[in-house]
């Protein structure tokens, strides 16, 4: 099962890795059609949530795949609006609320100071 486990991750991994580098050519090998628009930003951060995905079901603890997650998306979502290439009603709440979930994750994580 552990390996079944592991292959699954490095196979999430990878996709994850192909969507946030090539978000065009994954979407004409899988779809037929290349992502143009807005649907380039969404299948990155899709890229995004499949890394954290292989991170999760790594051997070690699941927390860190949502981590990765939080940290990647803030730093992605926070891209874009500075870039101007996505100005949405919601996504500096969006950036504001997965910096916060990302620095309770690390909170969480830090050993105990009072042991």
């Amino acid at each position: 099962m552990k390996a079944a486990l592991v292959f699954a991750a490095v196979g999430e991994i990878a996709t994850g890795l192909a969507l946030l580098i090539v978000p065009s050519l994954v979407g004409r090998w899988l779809l037929g059609e290349e992502l143009t628009g807005i649907a380039v930003p969404i299948a990155r951060v899709a890229g995004i949530a499949l890394i954290a995905l292989g991170v999760a079901c790594w051997p070690g603890p699941p927390r860190l795949g949502m981590l990765t997650y939080g940290a990647a998306v803030t730093l992605y979502l926070a891209y874009l609006g500075f870039a101007g290439v996505s100005t949405g009603v919601l996504l500096w709440p969006a950036v504001v609320l997965h910096a916060i979930l990302t620095a309770l994750l690390i909170w969480e994580s830090a050993p105990d100071k009072a042991t």
